[in-house]
């Protein structure tokens, strides 16, 4: 007897290959069979007769680390369809982390969300994970920004032969340990800060262990072009497989840019090079407020960069750099002090009028106030450009997202709607309703390309031998709810969902099931 099977669903494999009616049997943790399994073979049986069957979604940007310590069930995650996360992304990642930068850590963890942070190397974070369980399959990536910051802390300079070696044995540690590969946050500090050759030394560790480089770029606006140039020379000298993240053309100004940007990136590929890129399917961005700062005003540790934003000399510099930001396409998502929460939702220009403040002014103080603890959301892209961007065949979905709830600590705020609605979006608004991508490919690019990119054997395809990390939709009804005024929505159409075997979505609902595992890195490839 199977412990389940699912009975005549169309299934999508994950490969690309068209639909196919079926029946899927489970055994554990694995696909046991797929093709006819009579139902009298079934301890358990789900009727999925108008569903689709395939891998659950892979989402191999995210941003958990530390959100599933806080809400292990995952819930915007797996009721959106994610059977699993890749975080420490951006350069920023929950291990290894020591010395100050971990104590500022560590107190904003127990300060906004009372969240005690014990750990510092990969190994002691993936047995804290382990211990939490939770709901989906959980793999890590280095943060850059984070070893640097270890090391050098805010500094704004090169580091010097001692701290380089530092921060590759921290690299190879924590390949070693179990990590997928490497993220730098080029555009936020301390790795603003780094130079070529830093990267290169880090990503060749990387790539002698197995890992990918993952990197959001210096610039995704006025410098894409040559953001673009220097990360595919850094993979090209380091020999690393180079993942872009969440590729776009930011600013009006620069959506002419995407064309060569494409190019680029396609030449390279043309002369050997390993490279693809993941992007959300929504023409917003969302990051820290303190991101519109120039490169001068990041040095340092928080407190020093909140400190000098007190100095009315610093404002006024920052009032003539700033002097063309379009205020009225950033939106305030998340504050953490109770006197701000009045400016959530509101555009900065917007809010700025009701605090009685010219913008970089009001800017200044709430970043002061709330300790550069805000959350923005940045209207900037261009849905043809984001529809151009998708329909390439080496870009994945991904969320950019950490997981949310609609209850508890993680409820606050404007969260992105992508932390809702990233894959039923695909699903509803560019397969069905755009008819932008065929199903089997938008499939595809949700669950194997990614397993494929990370490493991830035996997952992302609905095939015997596979771990039964599964989805069924309603290919008719699936859609995104969460909104950018409303972003707190659970999705329509994701019926059931399964994570090693067990169902973790019934009806759209959490079972309250946590099945999910940490997910180590093999090492390098034999093959």
């Amino acid at each position: 007897m199977f412990d389940l099977i699912i009975t005549g669903a169309s299934i999508v494999d994950g490969s690309g290959s068209p639909a196919y009616v079926g029946d899927i049997a489970l055994e554990g943790d694995r696909i046991v069979a797929v093709g006819k399994v009579p139902e009298t073979d079934g301890r358990r049986v789900i009727r999925a007769e108008g569903l689709i069957a395939c891998p659950g979604f892979v989402d191999g940007h995210s941003h958990s680390d530390y959100f599933l310590l806080l809400n292990p069930g995952a819930e915007s995650a797996v009721r959106q369809g994610v059977t699993t996360e890749i975080g420490g992304n951006c350069g920023y990642a929950a291990a290894p982390i020591w010395g100050e930068w971990r104590e500022e850590r560590a107190r904003t963890c127990r300060e906004l969300y009372g969240l005690d942070h014990e750990w510092q190397r990969v190994q002691e974070y993936f047995q804290r994970l382990s211990t939490e369980t939770v709901s989906i399959n959980f793999g890590l990536l280095l943060g850059h920004n984070t070893i640097r910051g270890s090391v050098m802390g805010g500094a704004a300079r090169a580091p010097d032969a001692a701290e380089m070696e530092t921060m590759i044995r921290a690299v190879r540690q924590g390949m070693q340990e179990g990590a997928m590969g490497l993220s730098t946050g080029l555009i936020y500090a301390p790795a603003c800060f780094a130079q070529p050759e830093e990267l290169v030394a880090l990503a060749r560790v990387t790539c002698e262990e197995g890992g990918v480089l993952t990197c959001h770029m210096r610039s995704e606006g006025e410098g894409l072009l040559e953001a673009i140039r220097e990360i595919l020379d850094v993979a090209r000298e380091a020999d690393v497989p180079l993942q872009i993240s969440h590729l776009k053309t930011s600013g009006e100004r620069n959506w002419g840019k995407l064309s060569e940007a494409l190019h680029l990136i396609e030449e390279a590929q043309a002369q050997g090079q390993d490279v693809t890129a993941d992007r959300y399917p929504y023409t917003a961005s969302n990051t820290q407020l303190q991101a519109v700062m120039p490169s001068w005003a990041l040095e340092g540790r928080r407190e020093e960069q909140v400190a000098q934003l007190r100095d009315p000399g610093v404002r006024d510099r920052l009032r003539l750099e700033l002097a063309d930001k379009r205020w009225d396409q950033i939106m305030i998502a998340e504050v953490t002090r109770e006197e701000n929460k009045r400016f959530e939702g509101m555009r900065v220009n917007q809010a700025a009028a009701l605090a009685g403040k010219e913008p970089v002014q009001f800017v200044c103080t709430l970043l002061v106030e709330e300790e550069a603890r805000v959350d923005a959301i940045f209207f900037t892209m261009s849905e043809e450009n984001l529809e151009r961007i998708l329909t390439r065949p080496y870009v994945m979905v991904a969320s950019d997202s950490g997981t949310r709830a609609h209850v508890g600590p993680l409820s606050r705020g404007r969260p992105h709607p992508r932390t809702f609605g990233t894959f039923p979006r695909v699903l509803g608004a560019y397969v069905r309703e755009k008819q932008l991508l065929e199903l089997p490919t938008a499939i595809r690019r949700m669950t194997f390309d990614p397993c494929r990119r990370f490493g991830l054997k035996s997952r992302g395809l609905v095939a015997a031998g596979c771990y039964a990390d599964l989805v069924l939709f309603a290919p008719d009804t699936v859609r995104d709810r969460s909104s950018y005024e409303d972003p707190i929505q659970y999705p329509d159409g994701i019926r059931y969902v399964l994570v090693n075997g067990m169902i973790t979505v019934e009806e759209g609902e959490h079972t309250g099931v946590r099945a999910g595992r940490v997910l180590r890195s093999s090492g390098p490839s034999t093959e």
